[in-house]
C-alpha cells in the first residue's frame, strides 16, 4: 500500500486528462472527495456535465503555450491520455508524440509531480505497437525531469467500463462464445475506483519515481473470467475453444456488424501472451468475482461503443456509473 507523506490542502489544484472518460472520471471523483480542486484537459470539452465542479479546458497538443497555461499553478498531473487502437490519422506513434508534448508542457508549467497510467508488461521490443508505445511513453516521462509515478493496470472493471460490459452483451446475445485456444492465459483485473485511489496516493508521495502494477487480488484465466460473467448475467451461451489464429477474423467480422472495434488481433495476441497478468502484490481490494455477481443484472444490457465514446463525438451524456 502506498503511504502519502502529507495531506493535501483544500486549495490544491490537480490536472486530470480525460476527466469525463473512464479511468479519468474515477480519478477526478477521488481527488474531489479528498478536497482537491480539479481541472481537466479533454478532447471532448462539450461532454462536461452541467454544473460540474471540474474546470474544463481543451486538450490541444498542437498549441504548447495553451497546455502550459492550462497547467500553471497545478500540483499534480494525472495522465490517462492514450488511444486504444489506430483510427484515421491517429495511431500509437502519434499518441507517443502527444504524450511527450504533454510532459514537456507540464515541466514548463512547474507541475510538481506526474502520475501516469500505463499498462502491465510494457516493452520497447514488443511487436504490439500498444505495449511498445506504452513503454516509449514511460521512457519519455522518465526523461521529462518531473518527479513521477507510473501505475500499470491490466483489465479494469466497475463503473461504465467497456470490456466487461461488452463481453456480457455478447454472452446475452450469442448462442456461442468463441475462446482462443484453451483460454488459460491469465488476467489481473482491478476495480476502476481502486485504481483511482492508488493514483491519488501516488500523487501525494514525494518519492522521485515509483512504478507499480495496478492489479486486484485475483488472477483468473480468461476462460474463468468469461464463465463468471456468463453465470452472473444468466447466459446459456456455449463457450467454444477455437484456434487462436482465427480469433482476429471472428473479431473483424463482429467489428463490421457492430460498426465498432470490439477487439484487434494485436490485443488478442497480447492477452494470449499473458501480458494482462502480473505476479506483483495486489494494489486493489475489490474482488472481480464478487463484483460481477453483484452487478450481473445490469451488465451487458446495452452495447458500449468504443468509437462512439472516443471518435464519433456523440453528444449524449454517458450513463451513470455503476459502482
Amino acid at each position: 500500500m502506498i503511504q502519502a507523506d502529507s495531506v493535501a490542502t483544500v486549495s490544491q489544484l490537480d490536472i486530470v486528462t480525460g476527466a469525463f472518460s473512464y479511468s479519468g472520471a474515477a480519478i477526478a471523483r477521488e481527488l474531489l472527495r479528498r478536497g482537491h480542486r480539479v481541472r481537466t484537459l479533454t478532447g471532448h470539452p462539450q461532454r462536461a456535465p452541467v454544473g460540474t465542479p471540474i474546470d474544463t479546458r481543451p486538450l490541444k497538443f498542437g498549441v504548447q503555450s495553451e497546455l502550459v497555461a492550462a497547467m500553471a499553478g497545478a500540483d499534480t498531473l494525472y495522465n490517462t491520455y492514450w488511444i486504444r487502437f489506430a483510427h484515421g490519422a491517429l495511431n500509437h506513434d502519434v499518441a507517443v508524440a502527444n504524450s511527450r508534448t504533454l510532459f514537456a508542457a507540464a515541466a514548463k508549467a512547474g507541475v510538481r509531480r506526474i502520475v501516469h497510467i500505463s499498462i502491465t508488461n510494457p516493452s520497447l521490443t514488443s511487436a504490439d505497437s500498444y505495449f511498445r508505445g506504452k513503454a516509449e511513453v514511460e521512457d519519455a516521462l522518465a526523461g521529462s525531469g518531473v518527479p513521477h509515478a507510473i501505475a500499470r493496470p491490466a483489465v479494469l472493471f466497475g463503473g461504465d467500463g467497456v470490456l466487461i460490459n461488452n463481453i456480457a452483451w455478447l454472452l446475452r446475445h450469442l448462442p456461442v462464445f468463441a475462446i482462443g485456444g484453451r483460454g488459460d492465459y491469465r488476467v489481473r483485473p482491478i476495480h476502476v475506483d481502486d485504481l483511482a485511489k492508488l493514483c491519488a496516493d501516488l500523487g501525494a508521495v514525494s518519492e522521485e519515481a515509483i512504478t507499480v502494477d495496478a492489479v486486484g487480488p485475483q488472477s483468473l484465466t480468461f476462460r474463468q473470467m468469461v464463465e463468471e460473467i456468463r453465470d452472473a448475467v444468466g447466459s446459456h451461451s456455449v463457450l467454444v475453444p477455437v484456434p487462436g489464429r482465427v480469433i482476429p477474423a471472428f473479431a473483424a467480422a463482429l467489428n463490421l456488424v457492430l460498426r465498432d472495434t470490439l477487439l484487434t488481433g494485436a490485443e488478442y495476441a497480447s492477452m494470449a501472451a499473458n501480458r494482462a497478468d502480473s505476479a506483483e502484490p495486489a494494489t486493489g481490494s475489490a474482488i472481480f468475482t464478487v463484483w460481477v455477481h453483484e452487478h450481473g443484472d445490469d451488465l451487458g444490457r446495452r452495447y458500449a461503443s468504443e468509437l462512439d465514446r472516443h471518435f464519433r463525438h456523440v453528444a449524449a451524456p454517458a450513463p451513470a456509473a455503476r459502482q
